[in-house]
């Protein structure tokens, strides 16, 4: 018999993903948890792997795709066996029940030994349930049809967004209702052209005007880094159009709210690094880091680490709904990194509590996880202060917006060559800039100074570390 995986509430509270690539085709065999598709979230790329043995029948989305939780997105043939899909507990144990996936009738719980490997895996439970197939395997295409029947689209759209009056809600598949969205066209104001009068994506783009198609789901180049491009005929054809997906439509939506729900302020400090980077280069000779790489911007994490323990208030949050401030008494790092999917901010969890050692260690290991796009949703939340080293582009300061639930963000500027006046007199010293933006709600000007002198001080003389620890 055959059965539709359908995407998974994978943990995070969100309802859609993009589908970013799939590891297996149509005929190939599957293995229970084998990995089948890697999807992109708001927050992380995750790698579904399949709750069914079998041979896949066909993929029921393709690559770029945007598919909301509870759509399927692969069927796969099976033994006629009666067995659904694992579902994996917070603990990630198999539980084995009716609530692992939407079950067609006269499916049977999973049984309790077979391992799902992704925490959280499965669907919510719903009031839909899956229509009898009618048509036998070798009927099915390949892969998801442009243009599919009436029977094959009732599967596609979740029950909630079946249209049943056509005059009131469009009949049309959920990408094809996204991109109107995204264009702002009004899909009940439309005349579909495609099967039984269903509004097609080429309906959609001829009302927003656009003379080409939107290069969209699965058709990006290398260029694109993977992501969905599309170029839009304006004057002289010059205009490119980039669809806003996975971390970096978070991002913005993370950044406006903390933009426009906590008051910024941002203050400045010029330091002289000199005996910071001179500390640095004899770190990397201690066999204590050997194999980690030792930078500037971990004596600038050690430093903010040190000024949070002496001033708490800085390591906050606004809680809106009590009406109160949380202050946290142990420090989640953030470090901003420039990935190839986005601005991310993974978090060292646990960091007040590391050696400069271990912190390095961390460091590194987080880094690199999240440039190759692995940063898990628990690595990517959680997070209380926060450090965004701007000077690795060249800049020498900024004023960045606070990552949202947290009162105070650090920036570090690149470290160059000045004249500085040094015991009395004129010499070239390594100086940078530190810039401190913080919530006004929780951290007044007398506190955000206190810390960002502080961080200076012990840039300055890195002893002082070592004094106030």
């Amino acid at each position: 018999m055959e059965k539709e995986f359908r995407l998974p509430d994978v943990g995070e509270g969100l309802t859609e993903a993009d589908i970013v690539s799939w590891h297996v085709k149509p005929s190939d065999p599957v293995e229970i948890n084998q990995i089948i598709v890697e999807i992109e979230t708001a927050k992380a790329v995750v790698e579904l792997p399949s709750p069914y043995a079998g041979t896949v029948s066909a993929l029921l989305v393709t690559e770029g795709q945007t598919v909301d939780v509870g759509t399927p997105i692969i069927a796969v043939e099976v033994a006629d066996t009666g067995t659904g899909p694992a579902k994996a507990d917070g603990a990630g144990r198999a539980a084995a029940g009716p609530a692992a996936a939407p079950a067609a009738a006269g499916d049977e719980p999973a049984p309790a030994e077979r391992q799902a490997v992704l925490v959280g895996y499965g669907v919510k439970p719903s009031a839909t349930t899956r229509r009898p197939r009618k048509a036998p395997p070798s009927t099915r295409p390949a892969s998801y049809p442009a243009t599919p029947s009436a029977p094959r689209q009732a599967s596609q759209v979740p029950a909630e967004e079946a249209p049943s009056v056509p005059a009131v809600r469009a009949l049309t598949k959920p990408p094809v209702r996204r991109l109107a969205r995204d264009l702002g066209v009004d899909l009940a104001a439309l005349t579909g052209s495609g099967p039984e009068g269903s509004v097609t994506r080429a309906d959609v783009q001829r009302a927003a005007g656009e003379a080409t198609a939107r290069s969209g789901y699965g058709l990006a180049g290398p260029g694109a880094g993977g992501r969905a491009v599309a170029t839009a005929a304006g004057p002289g054809g010059a205009e490119e159009r980039i669809a806003v997906r996975g971390v970096r439509k978070h991002t913005a939506a993370a950044m406006v709210a903390s933009a426009f729900s906590a008051p910024h302020v941002t203050e400045f400090l010029q330091v002289d690094v000199t005996e910071t980077m001179a500390a640095v280069r004899r770190a990397r000779d201690l066999p204590e880091f050997a194999g980690v790489r030792v930078s500037p911007l971990l004596f600038v994490a050690k430093a903010l680490l040190v000024a949070v323990a002496r001033h708490p208030m800085i390591n906050s949050s606004w809680d809106d709904s009590a009406q109160e401030i949380v202050v946290k008494r142990y420090v989640n790092l953030g470090i901003a990194v420039a990935a190839e999917r986005g601005l991310l901010v993974p978090s060292v969890k646990g960091a007040h509590a590391l050696s400069l050692a271990g912190l390095a260690q961390a460091l590194d290991e987080l880094a690199a996880t999240a440039r190759a796009g692995k940063a898990t949703p628990a690595d990517l939340s959680g997070g209380t202060i926060t450090i965004t080293n701007v000077g690795v582009f060249g800049v020498d300061a900024g004023t960045p917006i606070l990552t949202p639930g947290e009162a105070a963000i650090l920036a570090f500027g690149q470290v160059r060559d000045a004249p500085w006046v040094h015991q009395g007199e004129l010499a070239v010293r390594k100086v940078t800039t530190l810039s401190l933006s913080f919530d006004h709600r929780i951290v007044d000007g007398e506190l955000g100074s206190a810390v960002l002198r502080d961080v200076g001080s012990m840039l300055e003389d890195p002893v002082r570390m070592l004094a106030w620890s």
